[in-house]
């Protein structure tokens, strides 16, 4: 019988193979993936506002929130200059990170594989992987670093930090406030990006899955919609998920570790790459 180990071993290599000759790969990541540099979870904001607060750091007016009160367009309707507070703070910390080991490891395996196809599907907002130098990027949730105005949907990126309240949308476009370019509950995912997804999950042979909790829908429908099509289910994790069951091979650890260990063998096989 194969220590853990060595099985674990075994199944990179057989990843990695199924990297080099695959056809199309679709890869989906969640929050996990951007934990490992730091990035808090959506629902542990408020835990890492009340870590800062016991560093002797002014404790923000949202902390006593629930951060699923704050995301939503009833919510910025209610408190604009809590709701927009809160989304600065975010973005500072997610600039003030760096991406990592994982996410670099997606942006080589687009480069090694080029020019088949290959799609980064993500449900994070934190633009981490366009950092890391990836593509062919659908952002399933959109991204705090970009903003909208909340009446009209007019697009803006110049929007400085630190501000107590949400600017107004410059004219001549009109006098909204601007929100961050997010999904929001109670809101429909963009349908373009939807389809998108659901296209690439159609037409890989190879699924990768990292660091989602296979709970949110619709994002997790999309393995199986891969699995579907005849596609290999591969996840990365720290812990088994619902999804954990359906997949070909399943890598428990850190993607940060177990991503560059597959480029590396996959570079070292030969062959398409």
């Amino acid at each position: 019988m194969q220590s853990g180990t060595n099985f674990q071993s075994a199944s990179l290599q057989i990843v990695a193979d199924w990297i080099t000759n695959c056809r199309n790969i679709t890869v989906l990541t969640g929050a996990g993936i951007s934990a490992e540099s730091g990035v808090p979870t959506f629902r542990r904001g408020a835990d890492a506002a009340r870590s800062a607060a016991e560093k002797d750091e002014p404790t923000p007016l949202w902390e006593k929130y629930d951060p699923t009160e704050l995301a939503s367009p009833q919510g910025f309707r209610k408190h604009p200059e809590l709701v927009w507070q809160w989304y600065d703070w975010r973005r500072c910390l997610v600039e003030g990170v760096e991406p990592n080991a994982g996410h670099l490891a997606l942006a080589q395996i687009e480069k090694l594989i080029a020019p088949r196809p290959f799609t980064l599907i993500t449900q994070n907002v934190d633009r981490l992987h366009h950092r890391a130098g990836s593509q062919n990027i659908l952002e399933l949730h959109g991204n705090i670093i970009t903003f909208r105005c909340f009446d009209h949907g007019h697009q803006s990126s110049e929007v400085p930090y630190h501000l107590l309240e949400p600017p107004l949308c410059n004219p001549p476009h009109c006098s909204s406030k601007l929100r961050p370019n997010v999904v929001w509950f109670g809101e429909q995912l963009d349908p373009a990006t939807l389809e998108a997804s659901m296209q690439a999950a159609r037409q890989c042979d190879l699924f990768i899955v990292i660091g989602t909790s296979a709970l949110v829908q619709p994002a997790i429908s999309l393995p199986y919609v891969a699995e579907g099509n005849g596609a290999k289910l591969v996840e990365i994790n720290i812990e088994r998920t619902p999804l954990s069951d359906h997949v070909d091979v399943f890598l428990s650890g850190k993607s940060g570790s177990i991503l560059p260990s597959i480029v590396d063998l996959a570079k070292a096989h030969g062959g398409p790459l």
